[in-house]
């Protein structure tokens, strides 16, 4: 039986530990949590599974002296992610570590000091293990449309709203959006790519349409148009919608976030990535893929429809392919993902996702945030 602790149990932990759970039954067990909220961990999370054999810790520390744990799920508030991932491998405990796996340039050097414990460490990136994307990449590898001249890739993400109504408005804990969204993007770019890294980021973001003059910390519930604004997180609870509700004015002179921001990356060959993001759209409007170009062909894929197109560059030949089956727990990544970290425990594989990707990531967002604040170039490793 394999030993499961958690620390920061919330709505991302409890989505991988069920699908652990669920997966390999026979196999794992949680063990232990460290929450600073136990009892709303208690009664949210782990009452309705019937999981009632489980210790409880508001420590960190204590819980990885006292329990006999094969592997650890971080999942703290973004900011803290770097030095729990730290103080886990200085167990050699393997992790399965949330992203982003820093929010500052200090926390990815800090991380740099654990890349020998790399490859028993799986950063949260499903994307990069996605169906399609495996696909792609496969399509890629075989020579389809040629060597990789260029690359536009977008994610209009249709349920952004959070990013402004709930704690994710406060950037300081978040790091910002490159690192919120952009991290999954660039990772499974990195990954389709292959053989080529990234030299330098330049950046752009702006903010149109989530700002205002409402005060800070104002809440929707009191407000005079919460039965007239479209946002209305009031309307929303009595309208249930299926995702979780924030709280807070997203009018108010404290959102935080852009809600749009573009890069561009170029890589060690010449090449250059273009990718845009933003949190405007709303339903059928919301779209995440991208386009890989090369000389013999475009290839063209979407994460939400799970579609793959190529276009071929000197024939009259247009081919479709269908993966659309496979559209849950992010386009089956997830999945794929706690599968390898079950293997790592039992000391059977390396991670399909180590810390140096989710490293090399973070740096990526972080040089974008530098570039779009500081209007210039930024290189990496600078």
């Amino acid at each position: 039986m394999l030993n499961i602790g958690v620390i920061g149990f919330g709505a991302r932990a409890n989505g991988v530990v069920g699908i652990m759970l669920d997966r390999v039954t026979k196999d794992v067990r949680l063990a232990a949590v460290c929450d600073k909220n136990i009892e709303s961990v208690r009664k949210r999370y782990l009452e309705p599974r019937g999981l009632t054999d489980v210790n409880f810790y508001t420590d960190a520390t204590e819980m990885l002296e006292k329990e006999k744990l094969d592997g650890v799920f971080i999942g703290t508030n973004c900011s803290t992610h770097a030095s729990f991932a730290v103080l886990v491998a200085g167990y050699g405990i393997p992790i399965f570590l949330e992203k982003p796996v820093a929010t500052t340039f200090k926390d990815v050097e800090m991380l740099k000091g654990i890349l020998d414990f790399n490859d028993k460490i799986v950063v949260s990136f499903p994307l990069r293990t996605a169906g399609i994307t495996t696909y792609v990449k496969k399509l890629v590898d075989e020579g389809k449309i040629g060597e990789i001249a260029h690359v536009q890739a977008y994610n209009n993400v249709p349920y952004g709203i959070g990013y402004y109504q709930k704690w994710y408005r406060d950037d300081s804990i978040t790091g910002g959006l490159f690192l919120q969204k952009a991290t999954h993007d660039l990772d499974y770019i990195n990954y389709v790519i292959g053989n080529h890294k990234p030299v330098r980021v330049c950046a752009m973001t702006s903010k149109q349409v989530f700002k205002g003059d409402k005060p800070a910390g104002f809440k929707c519930v009191d407000c005079e148009e919460k039965m007239t604004c479209p946002e209305s997180t009031y309307l929303k609870k009595l309208q249930p919608t299926g995702h979780t509700v924030g709280e807070y004015c997203c009018f108010s002179v404290d959102t935080g976030n852009e809600d749009s921001g573009s890069a561009i990356i170029e890589y060690d060959n010449g090449m250059h990535v273009v990718y845009s993001q933003d949190f405007i759209v709303r339903n059928g409007a919301g779209k995440r893929g991208a386009r890989f170009i090369g000389y013999k062909g475009t290839l063209e894929f979407d994460f939400r429809t799970g579609i793959v197109t190529v276009f071929h560059h000197h024939d009259k030949i247009v081919e479709t392919h269908n993966l659309s089956e496979n559209v849950e727990g992010h386009f089956g990544g997830d999945y794929t993902l706690v599968d390898n970290f079950v293997e790592i425990m039992k000391g059977s594989e390396r991670s399909h996702s180590p810390l140096s990707e989710g490293i090399l990531s973070a740096e990526l967002c972080l040089c974008a945030k530098k570039s779009s604040e500081e209007h210039i170039f930024v290189e990496l490793n600078q």
